[in-house]
């Protein structure tokens, strides 16, 4: 299909500037030839001349001109060289891989956050992961124990299906941070990603677990992950889930927020990472921003441009209107003074 005129290219542009220049001389032509066929004749009766000048072979015969000023028009353009130029563009990209390590357990419920510090956490996360659309991502839960919730991966939809999911009571309760940075470091042990981070957040204190947090620290070093800690919670007292009724509705009431910040401190700034204390949704947010200008993906694009050739089709046209002009100059015109 013959593209659209907007996305026509022209090589040799000043040759159209031609296309007029032959259209005023067929015009000058037409008029001048028009001009000496007719004569003054005195005649005395017009009935029989006005079969010939409305004979439709006196009708081409005198415009035959305009198929030669066509077939020059189309010559000119595919002189012109027509093309269509389209852009590509290759992305070169030297991804960070990503692990999101989260807490879910019960305490994660508490009501500081509207609706709670998981939703809020689980929303601002995706909005991480939604605007780093260069960087393999997964994804780890952990409360008495860890489990992957999604390998590394590149497929957003997978990403956004499984943070649906995630959700409290899913694992067994309590707050093993070892654990779960232990198994958010076994996801990225293999990468051979330009960079290896772990975004660890929790609200709590390490209670549970087989593996001690610096423990877990000291291998993430090893394989050279750097962890962001995120501390979730208010300063002071919320309203937290602080017992279970029979039928499974929990009990809120007032406590004491308590996260270890020193812990997490340290385990931040033994892998090359940073601490973050986010009391709100917008700090969470503004965290999520900072963290990800400090881990930005190297990205070179390259454009080429690809050109095809047109010209061709005018070429054809041309030679077609001028076997029209051929045959009808030595065919049907040429019975005319036969």
């Amino acid at each position: 299909m013959f593209p659209h005129w907007s996305e026509i290219f022209f090589l040799h542009r000043w040759v159209l500037w031609l296309i007029p220049v032959v259209w005023l001389m067929g015009a000058a032509w037409w008029y001048w030839r028009r001009k000496k066929s007719y004569a003054p004749l005195n005649v005395s009766d017009t009935r029989a001349l006005a079969k010939i000048t409305t004979s439709w072979k006196g009708f081409i015969k005198e415009h035959l001109f305009v198929l030669r000023v066509l077939t020059c028009t189309c010559l000119l353009i595919a002189l012109a060289r027509p093309q269509t130029l389209y852009d590509e563009e290759k992305i070169t990209t030297e991804g960070i891989d990503i692990v999101m390590a989260m807490d879910v357990s019960t305490s994660m419920l508490a009501r500081d956050f509207k609706p709670n510090r998981l939703e809020v956490s689980k929303k601002e996360a995706l909005n991480f992961i939604n605007a780093r659309v260069h960087d393999r991502i997964g994804i780890v839960i952990f409360a008495g124990e860890s489990f992957t919730q999604c390998p590394v991966t590149v497929d957003r939809k997978v990403l956004q299906e499984q943070m649906a999911k995630i959700k409290n009571g899913l694992l067994e309760d309590g707050t093993a941070i070892g654990m779960g940075l232990a198994t958010a470091v076994q996801r990225l042990k293999e990468s051979n990603g330009k960079s290896k981070v772990v975004i660890l957040m929790t609200d709590g204190v390490n209670n549970k677990g087989l593996v001690d947090p610096m423990t877990a620290a000291d291998i993430a070093l090893q394989f050279g992950v750097r962890v962001y800690t995120i501390g979730v919670g208010t300063n002071g007292q919320a309203e937290t889930p602080v017992a279970m009724r029979p039928d499974g509705s929990l009990i809120f009431a007032m406590a004491d927020v308590q996260i270890d910040e020193p812990l997490m401190k340290e385990i931040a700034k033994k892998t090359g990472g940073q601490y973050f204390r986010a009391n709100n949704q917008n700090k969470l947010r503004e965290i999520y921003e900072q963290i990800d200008k400090l881990e930005k993906t190297k990205i070179e694009l390259s454009t080429y441009e690809r050109r095809s050739e047109k010209f061709h089709v005018f070429a054809l046209l041309a030679g077609l209107l001028l076997l029209a002009d051929i045959l009808l100059r030595y065919g049907i015109a040429k019975s005319l003074t036969g």
